[in-house]
């Protein structure tokens, strides 16, 4: 069956791969959404004919105007910080794929939700610093929030058994480590971003590189987990598993453990989220047990990777807290990429930032957009 799909962050790494599986299983778009890559948006527009663009920068967006004033039949463009929203809005799509990096995509997901709409989840950041408001909009609406993380879907994958999932004793996550897994604080003191955005195993954007580098992307993750699975902190475990090979586990009350294994390929979770609940071929390859040698696991180090340290603790705290450690690493890695601060002084602020309230209690959007500001305040107060 087809289906039309609107696609968030299409110029990034998970809405390229997206795309890809679009074009593989035949899926019209219903929309394209791109923060700044003119170039590469109009291509996509070329070649899949959305009737709806998105693009959040002007300069950019004025570049593909440019453009589309040749064409006969134009897509309409929605440009600046809503666009996102506004195409989502008016896109009439099956699905919505939220590939937006950081908590500009939250508006979008909550706007998604609204309409009843299937919402595919890679934007991690809209579950991290509005968990409360996406929970209680999918709920009121009847809607479906379907996991895009690899890890996320691997329990997702895990938990399909309506009658195992009642049995769930606790989730295991899987990190690569990351490229400096086993290296100590004296070790880390001189890492430049060039070194940091080496990851041994996935290819993915810079700030999401940047974050498997910190451990922090593994603190959104178990975050995200609590929403999705409704589990408390305690219940989910990280474990590092080198090979990026088991994408997470299971664990049930009889002490039986589940777990999805695949190559690091993220066209495979994005298309179960996108043909779910039906499994179809896909473009990713298959894994050959023939070559895998061994696997490794091992504990994550939260004494040296203090942004995991610091999640857990905005976990713990909840309310605004897991928004406050989002925002600060958000705009810590922004720092760190221009070279103004160094590799350890992201997990310093974080934590220095999650520490330095309270946060608790219910909170609305506008909270929450108050709160990302006051934490990207206080990193760059404390540099």
């Amino acid at each position: 069956m087809s289906k039309r799909v609107a696609v968030l962050g299409s110029t990034g790494s998970i809405g390229r791969q997206s795309l890809e599986v679009i074009r593989e299983q035949g899926y019209e778009v219903a929309a394209l959404s791109a923060g700044r890559n003119a170039a590469l948006l109009l291509e996509q527009a070329r070649e899949f004919c959305p009737p709806i663009l998105a693009v959040a920068d002007e300069e950019a967006a004025a570049e593909v105007q440019k453009e589309l004033d040749a064409l006969e039949r134009p897509p309409f463009l929605f440009v600046g910080k809503d666009a996102a929203r506004n195409a989502v809005a008016e896109a009439e799509a099956d699905i919505v794929l939220n590939a937006i990096v950081g908590i500009a995509g939250l508006d979008a997901t909550l706007t998604a939700l609204a309409d009843g709409t299937t919402v595919a989840l890679a934007n991690k950041e809209s579950l991290v610093a509005g968990g409360q408001l996406v929970m209680r909009e999918m709920q009121a609406r009847g809607g479906v929030l379907l996991p895009v993380d690899s890890e996320h879907s691997a329990i997702f994958q895990c938990l399909q058994d309506p009658n195992s999932a009642r049995t769930l004793q606790k989730i295991i996550l899987t990190a690569s480590g990351g490229p400096f897994y086993g290296k100590t604080q004296k070790d880390l003191a001189k890492i430049g971003p060039a070194e940091a955005l080496r990851h041994p195993n996935w290819s993915m954007g810079q700030k999401i590189t940047i974050d498997s580098a910190t451990l922090m992307n593994k603190g959104l993750e178990l975050i995200e987990a609590m929403w999705l699975f409704d589990l408390p902190p305690r219940q989910i475990e990280i474990v590092v598993q080198r090979q990026s090979v088991i994408h997470s586990m299971v664990e049930f009350s009889d002490h039986s453990v589940l777990a999805q294994l695949g190559v690091p390929d993220m066209r495979i979770p994005i298309q179960y989220a996108l043909t779910w609940p039906q499994r179809r071929p896909g473009p990713a390859p298959a894994l050959d047990f023939r070559q895998l040698r061994q696997l490794d696991f091992g504990p994550p180090d939260e004494e040296t990777f203090r942004c995991l340290a610091a999640c857990r603790k905005a976990a713990e705290k909840g309310g605004l807290a897991p928004c406050a450690a989002n925002g600060a690493n958000e705009e810590a890695v922004a720092l760190f990429l221009e070279g103004r601060l160094s590799f350890l002084d992201i997990g310093r602020l974080v934590e220095g930032c999650v520490d330095g309230g309270s946060y608790a209690g219910a909170y609305t959007l506008e909270d929450v957009y108050a709160c990302d500001a006051a934490a990207r305040r206080y990193v760059r107060e404390h540099i």
